[in-house]
């Protein structure tokens, strides 16, 4: 059974969103609440829910997200100075949303790698 999710929807457009990025495998879309100038969410549209989940079968998948996030950073003009790729996993983590997502943040000097 797989689980319904706010990203099942916006894959679908149940929940109207500017896509930046669709095929097949993946979705791209701006965050709702960004948290750097760019912060754009690469989903697979298949339901993962954690990268506990992700199986030998979802490879070509994951590279797809990576391969996206490079293209988009790219568009946004953020790939020459730099940007940060981030996917959680599970509370500790800090994973809010269980449908794998990588985040794509830049257009700003990022700073510490970890704040706890």
């Amino acid at each position: 059974m797989t689980a319904e999710t706010i990203f099942s929807k916006i894959i679908r457009q149940e929940i109207p969103t500017p896509l930046l990025y669709q095929d097949e495998l993946v979705t791209a879309f701006r965050d709702i609440a960004p948290r750097v100038s760019t912060h754009i969410l690469i989903v697979p549209n298949k339901h993962i829910p954690t990268i506990n989940d992700v199986t030998d079968a979802d490879e070509l998948t994951m590279g797809r997200m990576i391969s996206v996030a490079k293209k988009l950073a790219k568009e946004e003009g953020i790939d020459e100075n730099g940007y940060r790729l981030i996917i959680n996993c599970n509370e500790d983590g800090g994973q809010e949303v269980f449908h794998i997502h990588m985040h794509l943040l830049g257009g700003q000097r990022l700073g510490a790698m970890l704040s706890v």
